[in-house]
């Protein structure tokens, strides 16, 4: 029988978060520097308050239950709104507090810490959560309302988002020095065709762009090498395995130290933005709003900070 929801407290949501967080009791019990018959006792509590089971196991694998699911989307929104009440107090005492939680396609990490670094200086008690990770699991985590805001190249047009370009993303196509191409200039973009080409992996951000662009360009790439990051690239590019196309600041400190060369290529680099998104609709806490103001703000302040990563227009 489900008793009053208004006796959950704010520690058994803590409890219950984690377990779905880590579809585990042990794993939530030592991150929460709980013991795991604890944690089974502040789930068994919530269940008698909900009246229905949270969590049910299939095998050795614990899932979510309907309830859970409806529990876990209300309890993100009941600790949203604490935390935007804090950073609202905070900032009626004249003061900017907060975490900002951020997730980022994997070539922009050579860029935002320092564009964060630059953040912090004016608001020096807001502190930062970024995950870098995969272009999939950014959209997944748009879905499912995880940060703040996200950081990403290529936006979705499939989905209602709100989106920023606040910083270009070229990408360009780099060998080693002693490359045949390395020296030649006005290389035409067919002539990737006859080269062996380093490429993201599918459903990549960066793979997604070059393979739109040399579609519209009407170009064939013959033989092509597939490796799963962009600092693989550059590796690869720099180990003379052939033609890497990627981003200019993944590459601009190898370039700028001579292990790598831009190509002189008529038709790059191939110009994106990177774009500070967030669902259309959704409700930003003070901090995140403040870093959006910062980004539209602040467009002298961010080229100048991504100059260092970015490749000599000279060797372009």
């Amino acid at each position: 029988m489900r008793k009053s929801l208004l006796r959950m407290t704010l520690r058994q949501l803590q409890v219950f978060r984690a377990v779905c967080e880590h579809r585990s009791y042990s794993r939530a019990a030592e991150t929460m520097a709980l013991t795991q018959p604890a944690v089974s006792l502040q789930i068994r509590q919530l269940e008698e308050q909900v009246g229905l089971p949270l969590f049910e196991y299939v095998g050795r694998k614990l899932y979510l239950t309907e309830a859970a699911e409806s529990l876990l989307e209300t309890s993100a929104d009941i600790f949203d709104r604490l935390e935007s009440l804090d950073m609202n107090l905070s900032t009626l005492e004249g003061s900017l507090r907060g975490e900002l939680r951020l997730a980022a396609a994997s070539s922009v990490q050579y860029v935002l810490p320092h564009l964060l670094a630059a953040f912090r200086q004016r608001y020096p008690q807001v502190t930062f959560r970024l995950d870098v990770t995969s272009r999939a699991q950014i959209i997944q985590r748009l879905a499912d309302n995880r940060d703040d805001l996200v950081i990403m190249g290529l936006v979705p047009a499939d989905r209602a988002l709100e989106f920023f370009p606040f910083l270009n993303n070229p990408i360009v196509a780099v060998v080693r020095p002693d490359h045949p191409l390395a020296r030649q200039s006005q290389i035409p973009l067919a002539r990737l065709e006859e080269e062996m080409v380093l490429q993201r992996e599918s459903g990549s951000g960066i793979r997604k762009a070059c393979d739109e662009f040399l579609q519209l360009k009407r170009v064939h790439l013959g033989q092509t090498m597939q490796l799963g990051s962009t600092e693989a690239l550059v590796q690869g590019a720099i180990a003379g395995l052939g033609v890497a196309l990627v981003p200019g600041h993944a590459a601009a400190a190898w370039i700028r130290q001579g292990e790598l060369v831009c190509l002189n290529i008529s038709e790059l680099p191939l110009k994106r933005s990177w774009c500070a998104v967030h669902a259309r609709g959704k409700r930003l806490s003070p901090v995140a709003e403040a870093f959006l103001a910062f980004l539209r703000e602040e467009k002298a302040l961010i080229r100048q900070l991504a100059e260092p990563f970015e490749p000599s227009p000279a060797i372009q």
